[in-house]
């Protein structure tokens, strides 16, 4: 039987990432995740739930995340779910929470005290040529019989 462990959550950090570093020297963030949902009871109340999820990243990113967010940022991630468990004092302990494979920034970078963090990565393409396809869509051609002569009468809103 066919198995997938997939998760993609949009939420906001509820506080700093924490770097550290395994004893071999990969690097480790340690993101705490706050998703919120609003929805509205059978009485038409509006409520708001909100869900705490761990984060774990690795590697590289783990160092960017640390480097680039901070508490309330606005995240993406993708990842799995991972189950520990582990006794402490005598009582089984447990927690879910999510490995990212892919943290995706949804805001700008965190601001010091002369603006924006200095080498923060620019949004939008990669700078130089662009190839094929990958220059973006071509143009919709233009329906037939369609005013392109200027004529804002006949638009069809």
């Amino acid at each position: 039987m066919a198995s997938l462990n997939k998760v993609l959550l949009i939420g906001n950090l509820t506080r700093d990432p924490e770097l550290r570093r395994t004893p071999s020297g990969a690097a480790v963030a340690d993101l705490r995740l706050a998703v919120n949902r609003k929805y509205k009871t059978a009485e038409g109340e509006s409520r708001d739930e909100t869900c705490y999820v761990n984060v774990t990243v690795w590697n590289r990113q783990a160092e960017t995340c640390a480097e680039y967010l901070s508490k309330g940022s606005p995240i993406l991630t993708e990842g799995r779910l991972k189950f520990d468990e582990w006794e402490k004092e005598g009582q089984k302990q447990s927690r879910l929470s999510v490995v990212a494979e892919r943290v995706q920034f949804l805001s700008g970078p965190k601001k010091s005290e002369g603006g924006d963090a200095p080498g923060y990565p620019p949004a939008g393409p990669p700078a130089g040529p662009a190839a094929g396809p990958a220059a973006g869509p071509a143009p919709a051609p233009e329906p037939q019989g369609s005013a392109s002569s200027g004529d804002d009468d006949n638009l069809p809103f």
